[in-house]
């Protein structure tokens, strides 16, 4: 596929993503990302995502900051800048089927922990924000999917939406700082990181739409549908790569 073939193909889940994540929080990585794994390969797939995250996280957290949970943003954060190095280490060191596989089942359980109020009680309090943070970051620089353990934390915290999205984005923007000082950005060519700019600004137009129409309760519902599907299908990826 020539380089225009590929920006094309790329647009289509990056806007998917970046609809999904201005209107619940989180969406590009899970949607995206096994879309751009399977187009542009597994590494460049991924810090391709990791990058496009960095942006997206910027624009959304623009609009939406008032409503950020500063202490639990930190101490998300702080476990994540912890645990990026180490993943970013295991994921030259391990196959990548297996460790996909394992990396999809960790953030599965972890969303079915968190809709289970009395198993997922260990991530309360401040030790709790801070495996939760350093899982998030394994997570994200080894598969691309932090936020499956980022909206498990806060299925448990109970956030609304006005709370969930802007402080999700400030963790999903440093873990993805974190993972592009570590891993470096791909080499791509100019017209993919093109298309993946413009899918991202028009999924936030039309992101900023959908966001106004979802009531409470959906959007709970719909941030765990997205944050157990992209545990799913990093499952399916390693099953695949194996």
């Amino acid at each position: 596929m020539n380089a225009a073939g590929t920006a094309l193909v790329v647009a289509a889940p990056v806007l998917l993503g970046a609809l999904a994540q201005r209107a619940t929080g989180l969406g590009l990585a899970l949607v995206g990302a096994p879309f751009l794994v399977a187009i542009l390969g597994p590494r460049d797939g991924v810090t391709f995502g990791n990058a496009l995250q960095v942006l997206l996280c910027a624009v959304v957290l623009a609009r939406t900051a008032r409503g950020v949970d500063l202490r639990a943003a930190g101490m998300l954060l702080l476990g994540a800048v912890v645990a990026v190095p180490f993943g970013a280490v295991v994921v030259d060191v391990l196959p990548e089927g297996p460790l996909l596989v394992v990396v999809g089942l960790l953030a599965v359980a972890a969303v079915g922990l968190s809709l289970a109020p009395r198993l997922g009680g260990w991530m309360h309090g401040t030790p709790g924000a801070l495996a939760a943070g350093a899982i998030a970051g394994f997570v994200n620089v080894t598969a691309g999917v932090g936020g499956p353990m980022i909206s498990a934390y806060a299925l448990v915290r109970q956030w609304s939406m006005a709370v969930l999205v802007p402080t999700a984005q400030v963790v999903l923007l440093g873990i993805n700082l974190v993972a592009l000082a570590s891993k470096g950005l791909p080499r791509l060519d100019g017209a993919v990181w093109i298309a993946g700019v413009a899918a991202l600004a028009l999924g936030v137009a039309l992101g900023d739409v959908v966001q106004r129409h979802l009531d409470p309760q959906t959007a709970r519902r719909a941030v765990a549908v997205l944050a157990l599907a992209g545990g799913l299908a990093t499952v399916v990826r390693g099953v695949l790569t194996s």
